[in-house]
């Protein structure tokens, strides 16, 4: 489930920055992604396609404008959620499928290593977040209609920190400068949007959770992850 200024992330990217649609011809960018400025698992997408090298075509999706609804969108990803990528005659949805997608299909820079442990502990982690916190931060828009606003804080915090425990218990005793080795795996690629969602968005105290705060300083000095930042997204509000 789906979830300021570009000029100043760093030029020793690693990787290329998404290009706005209008910026260059559609045709001489093979790779689009559908993408929302605020999406967890829009910025997942984005990290790994800068890892990686990937230049690619970005096209917004409001979905605070319910443009996941068009028909055009639609065709691309039925169950209606970003983000979505097409890579020519290719689409993909769902940001763990993509994700997979471009580890096979573009293995520059691997996400997944080879050692079975540490693989099978890349994944635990990627489905944490990806099956037990991210969609149950998104409930509280369903049931706002019998909760207020205060009480629909509290059910996502209560999801966020019951995620955060349970990783924080995996990755004790990490020392390494990312969660599962000195390289950026699949593991980091899921674990900073939705670190960064908790603190920006709704306010989790991270100061319970000592590892999962160090990582997060690590990422933010990573220019893939501040490339992939919601703010510098062309689509992103202005503060």
């Amino acid at each position: 489930m789906a979830s300021d200024d570009p000029s100043n992330v760093p030029q020793e990217l690693t990787g290329a920055v998404a290009v706005p649609a209008a910026a260059v011809p559609a045709k001489n960018l093979k790779l689009k992604l559908y993408s929302f400025w605020r999406s967890s698992c829009s910025q997942r997408v984005r990290i790994a396609l800068n890892l990686k090298g990937l230049e690619y075509e970005y096209k917004p999706v409001n979905l605070l404008a319910n443009e996941q609804s068009d028909p055009e969108f639609e065709r691309l990803n039925p169950i209606k959620y970003v983000p979505a990528l097409v890579d020519g005659d290719t689409v993909i949805a769902d940001s763990f499928a993509i994700l997979l997608y471009l580890e096979d299909k573009y293995p520059q820079y691997p996400l997944l290593p080879q050692d079975p442990n540490k693989r099978a502990l890349n994944i635990q982690i990627a489905s944490i977040v990806g099956s037990s916190i991210q969609p149950l931060q998104n409930y509280p828009n369903f049931i706002e209609e019998k909760l207020d606003s205060s009480e629909a804080i509290k059910w996502t915090q209560h999801h966020i920190n019951r995620g955060f425990t349970a990783l924080e218990k995996l990755l004790k005793g990490c020392s390494t400068k990312y969660a599962t080795g000195n390289e950026i795996q699949l593991a980091d690629v899921f674990l900073e949007p939705q670190i960064y969602g908790g603190i920006k968005r709704f306010g989790i105290d991270m100061s319970a959770y000592p590892v999962l705060a160090r990582l997060h300083e690590a990422y933010l000095e990573h220019p893939a992850f501040l490339a992939a930042l919601p703010e510098k997204q062309p689509d992103a509000p202005s503060f």
